[in-house]
């Protein structure tokens, strides 16, 4: 193994072990049926945990720490199988071993360990919403592939330079503001593995690991859709035309 793969891998497993330690770590410290201010407290504990690890090792590895991202620049053709592979293997023992980090800190303290779950019985003024697995699935795909839209258009394309993770992070808050209450809002197989190994539970796991993979999918797909759209565009208008659309 090449020097620079194992720095790309090693950032990807101590950016992930701590965006689940910190975000895990924030659900399990809040709990369930906090409302709003617990929902935004673990929104930005995510949301910030991921920009400030993207600042940290988005120049080595590119700061994935999510399988569905590595998925998404995959499929966009922005890195070679056999690297996504080892990304993807290197999030999810990162995911799994700060999930056991938090177990070991928190004992039994938090028994969820900010396990992701879908929603029964959620109050809604009059009324209550219970989310179906069906729904979950679409929820969670939406999810990541807002957030892998965002992080095609501005890392890989190289649209936002530096303020990269900004976006990101950003992204990554307000999905979880609009989510949490429904899926727990993980968009991530790392996020939801690592808790649901350090407990032992594995509901609805099969929803929680491809929902954010077929979201990521069509993001790479419509962002390469796009980037060819304009290409298209820009030789139909002839030389010294610029692209008005935004991809890359």
């Amino acid at each position: 193994m090449s020097n620079r793969i194992a720095a790309k891998l090693l950032a990807e497993f101590v950016g992930t072990f701590s965006f689940v330690f910190i975000g895990a770590g924030a659900a399990a410290v809040v709990g369930g049926g906090a409302g709003l201010p617990g929902i935004t407290a673990i929104a930005l504990a995510h949301g910030l945990a991921i920009m400030a690890f993207a600042f940290a090792y988005g120049s080595v590895s590119g700061g994935h720490y999510n399988p569905a991202v590595t998925v998404g620049v995959l499929a966009a053709g922005a890195m070679s199988a056999g690297e996504a592979a080892g990304y993807i293997v290197s999030q999810l023992i990162g995911g799994i071993a700060g999930a056991l980090m938090l177990r070991t800190v928190l004992g039994g303290a938090a028994t969820g360990l900010g396990m992701p779950s879908l929603a029964h019985n959620l109050a809604l003024g009059a009324t209550s919403l219970t989310i179906t697995p069906e729904a979950g699935f679409m929820i969670e795909a939406l999810l990541a592939f807002f957030l892998v839209t965002v992080v095609l258009g501005t890392a890989v394309a190289g649209r936002a330079g530096s303020l990269a993770p900004l976006a990101i992070g950003m992204t990554l808050t307000f999905n979880i503001l609009m989510g949490g209450a429904l899926t727990g809002a993980p968009f991530n197989p790392a996020r939801a593995l690592g808790p649901m190994v350090a407990t032992g539970s594995f509901n609805d796991a099969w929803l929680y690991l491809t929902a954010p993979i077929v979201g990521a999918i069509v993001a790479a797909l419509l962002h390469t859709g796009l980037a060819r759209l304009a290409q298209e565009g820009t030789a139909a208008a002839g030389p010294g035309s610029t692209a008005r659309t935004p991809a890359e």
